[in-house]
């Protein structure tokens, strides 16, 4: 069963399982809440990777979705991370810029120095919140929403993503990688309430490593 945080006429907000794609297709998630729900529209208007868990809300209507996804495009949605990283972050706050474009056939996207229509502009901001074992905890706030953006960024400065074997980390027993849809806000797209959603990565390895600094950053105002 999903855990559904938040449900009425016009959105669901739910924890998106690792594992379970974020998109309209056997077994993805708008079909499994519409086998849990018992009804029929649910409508992606942004997405999280397939090895990637944590908040999403979905539309229940085509104008529902058309607000949020004006808020998307308006950089109106605020979008939380939490990641655990190789190797140790420098500085305990920054921002990362960087151009990104995509290798379709490989299904990466990497940063490049060469401007160009597929070279697209990509914004993070970062806290650092604790390090251990060679490991680093880090919240994420996006500016931009680029394939692969985080995963790409980090890797890039030779911080790659825990479990993340494409952008270069070591091979560890885990399901999916080390990144986690933390905290969303957004504006309820009927009534225009501001909203804010959160929920904790599982208790599991490497997760279990930060636990009482992902707990102690939850209790924060």
């Amino acid at each position: 069963m999903l855990d559904i945080l938040y449900s009425d006429r016009r959105i669901v907000v739910c924890c998106k399982p690792v594992g379970v794609r974020s998109t309209d297709e056997p077994g993805g998630l708008p079909e499994q809440l519409r086998h849990q729900l018992g009804t029929d529209c649910f409508r992606t208007v942004h997405r999280l990777d397939q090895v990637v868990g944590g908040v999403m809300v979905l539309a229940r209507s085509r104008e529902a979705a058309k607000r949020l996804s004006a808020q998307v495009e308006a950089r109106q949605f605020c979008k939380t991370y939490l990641a655990i990283v190789h190797g140790a972050l420098p500085e305990p706050s920054g921002t990362l810029t960087d151009l990104l474009a995509r290798d379709p056939a490989a299904r990466r996207t990497y940063v490049t120095h060469t401007p160009g229509k597929d070279a697209r502009k990509a914004v993070l901001d970062y806290r650092l919140l604790g390090q251990r074992d060679g490991l680093s905890l880090v919240c994420i706030q996006l500016q931009t929403g680029r394939t692969h953006q985080i995963r790409a960024q980090f890797s890039s400065r030779g911080w790659p993503l825990v479990g993340d074997r494409k952008y270069g980390a070591p091979a560890v027993e885990m399901e999916g990688i080390a990144l986690w849809s933390y905290r969303l806000s957004f504006t309820h797209p009927q009534t225009g309430q501001a909203l804010h959603f959160s929920a904790l990565p599982p208790d599991i390895q490497p997760w279990r490593c930060f636990s009482d600094i992902i707990k102690k950053e939850e209790a924060a105002p």
